[in-house]
């Protein structure tokens, strides 16, 4: 099925730096900007165990608590159990993704994609999100960054396990749809190629954005959209640094990703562009693309999310783009 029909709109939230994602955000901060989300009509929130050790999903689940179940679509994670017992969070083992939550709870994150892990995550997911059910359900970081030359025996263990109990609860009514949530596309075009079990969307954090496109455009994509599995798009900033930020692939951003950032910057100056606007707008303009979640921690954030969304951009700006070869010749962009 498509998730079109679920979600409330092509905007939503996604909460990985409430869990302390590169610096400790303050509790009323946190609260804050979920409630500037709430005001300015955002009613898709995206979440998950792994943020902080269970961080995001607490502050969520309390800034949501005031408001009406039914009137927001809340989606998290499975993959990875937090426990009781304590551990040093600098120190975890996050493949390419080092010291990512290391100001988030000190709890042991514990990577595990069976059957019974996959139920007991989200037993614990609705306990911290203060809520009776989750609409949609990923299945967490199955892939290279975070499991190198392991990645394809964890993705068959979630192929046996977290798949099968996904597929089963979205037959059964206890959540409305599932799919992947991850950051490289391979893991994809593999569940793509499965006759069984059928999953709904994937989450692709950072593989459709202004600065990396290419590799999902040759067959993620198409395939996809033939296939009529939606694609909501994760860190459409690039982890921050097409929004101002320093970071790309969540880590400090290389001189050649900041040089190619200017140069698409200069190019959104000269065309009255905000290279916010530009980021998201573009992220949306693939027929396999139904949503952009970016993440903030400051209530202002989200006002200048809402504004890039409906910005106008003229036409010469996306041209002018390709023609510096900023852009994939082969991506859709927006129409007026």
């Amino acid at each position: 099925m498509s998730i079109t029909t679920l979600l409330p709109g092509r905007l939503g939230f996604g909460t990985a730096p409430l869990g302390n994602m590169f610096r400790a955000i303050p509790d009323d901060e946190a609260a804050a900007t979920v409630e500037a989300a709430w005001q300015h009509g955002i009613r898709y929130f995206d979440t998950a165990p792994f943020y902080g050790a269970g961080l995001s999903e607490i502050r969520l689940g309390e800034a949501l608590s005031g408001h009406p179940r039914d009137a927001y679509v809340l989606s998290t994670k499975v993959g990875r159990i937090i426990l009781d017992e304590v551990e040093d969070p600098a120190a975890r083992d996050l493949g390419e993704k080092g010291g990512l939550f290391e100001h988030g709870r000190p709890n042991k994150i514990v990577n595990d994609y069976s059957a019974d892990a996959t139920l007991r995550s989200i037993e614990d997911s609705l306990k911290r999100l203060k809520t009776d059910r989750l609409d949609i359900v990923w299945v967490h970081d199955v892939a290279q960054d975070f499991h190198g030359d392991q990645w394809l025996a964890v993705y068959e263990s979630a192929r046996t396990g977290a798949f099968r109990v996904l597929d089963r609860l979205r037959d059964e009514g206890v959540i409305k749809a599932w799919g992947l949530g991850v950051n490289r596309v391979e893991p994809l075009e593999l569940t793509l190629d499965l006759e069984e079990p059928r999953p709904d969307a994937f989450l692709l954090a950072g593989r459709y954005t202004l600065l990396d496109h290419s590799r999902a455009l040759q067959r993620l994509l198409p395939a996809a959209a033939a296939q009529n599995v939606d694609i909501v798009v994760g860190g459409p900033y690039s982890s921050g640094v097409l929004a101002g930020g320093t970071h790309f692939e969540y880590q400090k951003a290389p001189a050649d990703i900041v040089a190619k950032v200017e140069r698409i910057k200069a190019l959104a100056q000269q065309h009255g562009v905000g290279i916010k606007a530009a980021a998201l707008q573009f992220s949306l303009a693939h027929p396999a693309t139904v949503a952009a979640i970016p993440g903030a921690t400051r209530p202002s954030r989200i006002a200048e999310d809402v504004a890039a969304l409906d910005e106008t951009v003229p036409a010469a700006f996306w041209t002018a783009l390709r023609e510096e070869k900023l852009i994939s010749p082969d991506a859709p962009v927006p129409t007026a």
